[in-house]
């Protein structure tokens, strides 16, 4: 299985991180519980071949749980195909040559004495790591390497495998209550640097580094607090600390012919052209919306907005009726363009990608194939 293509107009905007500060990320240096259908789309470093980008963090080793569907087997290695219900990916199993070789048994049993045999325990030994490394169709596998990609296919080196017994499924339970968690508190997060990582040679930050710093205070409210609305002036204190502390980075960035300025009205229009800036991060990334655009500027958190989560209910219920969409389920374009209809047309795809995939969580929908959605 060969990964998708990637939308052109997000390349565009791509910029990978400097191979100088992937060791900063620790998912860099770990093994990384990904699903396979994100291990099969990452963008692939153009710095350092084998490295690859998920969400801006650099990922080189993964670990996989996932059934066996399909499997060849050669002299030295095994070739499993991993499906872990979002897709399928190869993994390449080199035999260990111990097991292979039984010369070593064979010499140890003439000096084996008393009722300790040492070299039918080594038989055991063996024969049990043989049963763990060879796997049947229909078995479940788990398997940690790094990815590479051979003749434009996607694969993962496995460094460590073995055949998982989990008669009830306990081991695959607890496996997918735990990725997700992973997914939400460090995956789905950018990675971000503190502003003398980005660049050294910047006292105290920069632009950027402000803003991003803003953004994660603003994450950091919305998620603490439980907020489902909120105006500017609501929010503007929190960054305030920000702007006191760097009172002219973001103006001598921005017009760095002009000379040096303070007073009160130059920090309220840094402080506010910081906080709008935050705030647009926010809508771009789905996480807020406002539902009406006007002089009172009102903004939604969007997972917390229970009226848009009852609209997309009803809309997937009314329309999964229709004989149009009672198999496949609704496309998430004709969600989309339902809900702008009749809730807001201010909802962007990022925000209903969001409560899609909360109420998929709350088990209300349920995702049938890629980008189609129906009512449970």
């Amino acid at each position: 299985m060969q990964p998708e293509a990637k939308d052109p107009e997000e390349d565009s905007v791509w910029e990978e991180p400097s191979s100088m500060l992937w060791g900063l990320d620790p998912m860099f240096n770990s093994f990384t519980r990904l699903y396979v259908k994100d291990i099969l789309q990452m963008r692939e470093s153009c710095q350092v071949p084998g490295i690859y980008f998920y969400n801006s963090h650099p990922i080189f080793k993964v670990d996989v749980l996932g059934t066996v569907v399909y499997k060849r087997e050669r002299e030295d290695f095994f070739c499993y195909g991993v499906d872990d219900g979002t897709g399928v990916i190869n993994s390449l199993c080199w035999k260990d040559e111990q097991w292979r070789d039984q010369s070593g048994a064979r010499s140890l049993g003439s000096s084996a004495r008393g009722d300790f045999n040492p070299a039918n325990e080594l038989k055991k030994l063996r024969q049990a790591q043989h049963s763990s490394s060879h796997l049947e169709i229909g078995e479940l596998l788990r398997v940690r390497g790094p990815v590479k990609t051979s003749r434009q296919q996607r694969e993962i080196m496995a460094s460590t495998y073995y055949k998982v017994s989990d008669p009830v499924m306990a081991v695959q339970i607890s496996w997918m209550m735990e990725v997700p968690q992973l997914y939400r508190q460090c995956y789905d997060k950018p990675f971000q640097l503190d502003g003398s990582a980005q660049n050294p040679n910047i006292k105290g930050g920069s632009a950027s580094y402000l803003l991003g710093r803003a953004t994660r205070i603003l994450k950091d409210f919305l998620k603490e607090k439980d907020v489902t609305r909120f105006r500017p002036y609501d929010v503007q204190d929190l960054l305030q600390p920000l702007v006191s502390r760097q009172p002219q980075t973001i103006a001598a960035e921005q017009e760095p012919e002009a000379g040096p300025s303070s007073g009160p009205s130059t920090s309220f229009k840094q402080l506010r052209e910081l906080l709008q800036k935050s705030l647009q991060i926010l809508e771009d990334e789905g996480l807020v919306f406002r539902k009406v655009k006007s002089q009172d500027e009102v903004y939604h958190v969007t997972e917390q907005d229970k009226d848009l989560l009852m609209a997309i209910r009803d809309i997937l219920r009314e329309d999964c009726r229709r004989e149009k969409y009672a198999e496949k389920g609704c496309h998430i374009l004709h969600v989309l363009s339902s809900v702008r209809q009749s809730y807001s047309r201010n909802v962007s795809k990022a925000a209903l990608e969001l409560v899609l995939k909360a109420l998929e969580c709350n088990s209300d929908i349920i995702s049938t194939s890629d980008s189609h959605y129906t009512i449970l």
